[in-house]
């Protein structure tokens, strides 16, 4: 049909005799597409690609070349997937090469699964694919790198965690970390007041303990835990070079 149609001299004839061969030859890239079934893309997104690549194959395809069409539409269509997964379904910014790779590490992991009745290992791979055993980590890297979970998904099927969201079971930020930084800009100053002041300031504002709770903590009294916070405060505004006169260390909290 596409002979017929390359040697057609109308334009509108030609163009007809080349959709109907695309439509003839879409059980063709449907089974293409069903070769890459199960990779992370949606069947359907493949199904189109396929069916692009054998588009691009009807238009490229020269029949006074004595070529079978077949075998030029499968190499164009399975091309137009690969170059889809290798362009457009990677969550994370991966270096072609190491695209390249985890491509063929698929199929190698295809192949030796059936052969070996267990996932590979990498130096298997390696041996297998005739590939350095680091450029295989590095696919096998890169393959992680082509999907990503979400984070309402559940985060595993077994343990305590089993049926979670995945963002329930990722640890929340550290509220002290927030401290560090007025930490370090005073810590110099904190080191000459005496014992007792230094544990009166870790008291209070890094551990957010009240002054009646202070007063309990050392057995002195609130008042006294107040005038020695507004003595510590002045002395070290004057250590780092401020001034002001709140220090929120007053005696009606």
């Amino acid at each position: 049909m596409l002979a017929t149609a390359a040697a057609e001299t109308d334009d509108e004839r030609r163009a007809q005799l080349r959709d109907e061969a695309v439509a003839a030859c879409l059980p063709l890239a449907d089974h293409v597409a069903r070769r890459f079934a199960g990779r992370g893309e949606p069947f359907d997104d493949l199904v189109q690609v396929a069916r692009v690549g054998l588009v691009n194959a009807c238009d490229r395809f020269d029949p006074t070349r004595e070529t079978e069409f077949l075998s030029f539409a499968v190499p164009t269509v399975m091309g137009e997937v690969r170059r889809h997964f290798r362009d457009n379904t990677w969550t994370v910014r991966v270096g072609r090469r190491a695209k390249e790779t985890a491509q063929v590490i698929t199929r190698g992991i295809d192949e030796l699964a059936q052969t070996l009745g267990r996932s590979p290992r990498p130096t298997e791979l390696a041996a297998h694919l005739d590939l350095p055993v680091d450029e295989v980590i590095d696919g096998l890297l890169a393959r992680l790198a082509h999907t990503a979970s979400s984070l309402d998904a559940p985060a595993s099927d077994r343990g305590e965690d089993a049926g979670r969201p995945l963002v329930e079971t990722i640890g929340a930020a550290d509220p002290d970390m927030g401290r560090m930084d007025d930490f370090v800009t005073i810590r110099e100053a904190m080191v000459e007041l005496p014992e007792r002041e230094r544990t009166i300031v870790a008291l209070r504002f890094f551990r957010s303990m009240s002054q009646s709770e202070i007063a309990e903590e050392l057995g002195i009294s609130q008042m006294h835990v107040s005038r020695l916070l507004s003595a510590i405060l002045r002395r070290l505004r004057e250590a780092v070079g401020e001034t002001g006169d709140g220090d929120g260390a007053g005696p009606g909290e």
